[in-house]
């Protein structure tokens, strides 16, 4: 499953591989149900729906505040309507970084990693693995079978979460 920005997607099929492209200041989320060996992933553009509620409905992943509920969701959904408490959900966060904004005026990337940390905090989540920051592009994709997330960028070695 390909994820575009401001998609989410969810899988407990065997075998399924979630991924999204190029990263720059958005943020991948990635969820993996222990329990119900669910993996999801969010890509989130922005930090606040409150800019766009319009798109939020219609794009609920494009933003912090409305995505990370959506992924939720999604994931109870291909579960058979259930997600498992926080103590089971392993979560993990990369992106975030300084594509664009060299002068740091606008600081998307730093604004968003801190909207989802806020946004898993109120679930009594943190990220047990973060890739963030840094002024490179990321691809991302995590493994159902593991929760295993693979990154690359071009000109870096391939690395994993």
């Amino acid at each position: 499953m390909v994820l575009g920005v401001g998609d989410l997607g969810a899988s407990a099929q065997p075998g399924a591989i979630v991924k999204t492209y190029a990263l720059g200041s958005c943020i991948a989320v990635v969820v993996l149900d222990k329990k119900t060996r669910c993996v999801g992933m969010v890509h989130v553009a922005l930090p606040d729906s409150a800019t766009s509620p319009e798109k939020a409905k219609g794009l609920p992943g494009y933003f912090a505040d409305t995505g990370i509920p959506a992924l939720f969701d999604a994931m109870r959904k291909v579960a058979g309507g259930v997600l498992s408490p926080p103590a089971d959900l392993i979560v993990k966060i990369c992106g975030g970084a300084n594509i664009a904004d060299k002068n740091n005026v606008f600081d998307i990337g730093k604004r968003n990693a801190l909207a989802i940390k806020k946004k898993q905090w109120k679930y009594g989540l943190t990220p047990k693995a973060e890739d963030c920051g840094g002024n490179y592009p990321r691809t991302v994709a995590v493994h159902q079978a593991n929760g295993l997330v693979e990154l690359s960028s071009p000109n870096k070695p391939n690395w994993k979460l």
